[in-house]
């Protein structure tokens, strides 16, 4: 019996008084109406979003909705009822809790306007698995061999555990307003390989000393967090590593592009 389906918020807002490279170099306004293959890279996201689950609602969180009304697939949800903007926040959390706010938004799937890779199968993978390991909130994760059997500059860093190297494929699920615990890790952006200081922040020193040693396996890492969160957190691996590919900078944007001819040669 299929599960309940969920809300997919899609997180395309911009930073604050700070262009983004590929937008400035495309000459728009927010990043994800950079062109990438003849499509800006946010109708990837809104394709997949829109097959996953027919009739499910989806969120655009987004500074100014209108950079993105001419697209066709946004008039066709929106007409459909399927489509609603909430304002972007100046913080992740902050978007993801002011979308959240509706009584009806969960469970609720988080992805972001970059992450053109994405597909409809990905999408349900994630939201089946974390409901049928009774999580309160999951991850979507590709290993180190998945990636790198996609593309050698997939990724170049990893989050290392004892067992296994991982990165994850920019989509997060909860499955209720408690986990929203969960989401306090990204308060700042989560870019914690970039910023170890990050994970002290999110996760406490216990963690970031274990996690800087390798002490522990993904599985004891994942309960360790659930614990400090009060939410079951569960890892959820893709079956493509080209899905952990996002469109960041202009090294993965052309990563990007390569993959998408490959995965999705009809576009």
């Amino acid at each position: 019996m299929p599960s309940q389906s969920p809300t997919i918020l899609i997180l395309a807002g911009k930073r604050e008084g700070k262009l983004d490279p590929l937008a400035e170099k495309a000459g728009v306004s927010h990043k994800a109406v950079v062109p990438i293959r003849g499509k800006p890279l946010i109708q990837w996201v809104l394709e997949a979003a829109e097959a996953a689950w027919p009739g499910g609602p989806i969120l655009v969180s987004i500074h100014d909705p209108e950079v993105v009304a001419h697209l066709p697939i946004v008039q066709r949800l929106k007409e459909e009822g399927r489509l609603r903007f909430p304002e972007a926040q100046h913080g992740i959390v902050e978007s993801v809790e002011t979308a959240a706010a509706g009584e009806d938004a969960f469970p609720l799937l988080i992805t972001t306007g970059d992450n053109v890779l994405v597909t409809p199968e990905a999408l349900r993978r994630l939201h089946d698995e974390a409901m049928a390991a009774g999580a309160g909130a999951a991850l979507s994760l590709a290993t180190r061999e998945q990636i790198l059997a996609a593309h050698p500059e997939g990724q170049r860093r990893f989050y290392e555990f004892k067992d296994l190297g991982v990165s994850n494929c920019n989509a997060y699920w909860l499955r209720d307003r408690e986990a929203l615990r969960a989401a306090e890790s990204f308060r700042g952006g989560g870019q914690f390989i970039k910023t170890p200081g990050a994970i002290l922040k999110a996760f406490g020193l216990w963690n970031l000393i274990g996690f800087r040693q390798k002490w522990w396996t993904l599985d004891k890492a994942m309960a360790n967090l659930s614990r400090r969160f009060r939410v079951k957190i569960a890892p959820v691996f893709v079956t493509d590593g080209a899905l952990a590919v996002d469109v960041d900078n202009e090294r993965t944007y052309k990563i990007a592009e390569t993959l998408l001819e490959s995965r999705k040669p009809n576009g």
